[in-house]
């Protein structure tokens, strides 16, 4: 069964240092040691990055599951669902690219 990469990139209201830090520390506490996660790495956007297809965005998720069955148990795990609400208000967009990874 391939790992399934799971990277969501989120906008936010305020885009200020505060809230790009907030957000970073939120990922941390609810998003890492789910059941069949194999890595997490969450970051800021670093504005130095300037090239034309460098998207506009402030914080980066990034985390591999060892499958699709492991990635949809997260999907519906409280501490999952306990980030999206405490959360969600402070996004102007959130986008998710899904993939299978090749070994």
């Amino acid at each position: 069964m391939p790992r399934l990469a799971h990277q969501v990139f989120f906008t936010l209201n305020e885009r200020d240092e505060a809230s790009v830090d907030a957000l970073v520390a939120a990922c941390q506490k609810f998003l890492t040691g789910h059941d069949g996660m194999v890595d997490f790495a969450v970051g800021r956007r670093e504005p130095k990055y300037t090239r034309p297809v460098n998207a506009d965005y402030d914080v980066a998720l990034h985390t591999v599951f060892a499958d699709q069955a492991s990635h949809d148990a997260y999907q519906t795990a409280p501490r999952h669902l306990e980030f999206i609400e405490s959360n969600k208000a402070t996004w102007a967009s959130v986008q998710v690219f899904d993939s299978n990874l090749a070994d």
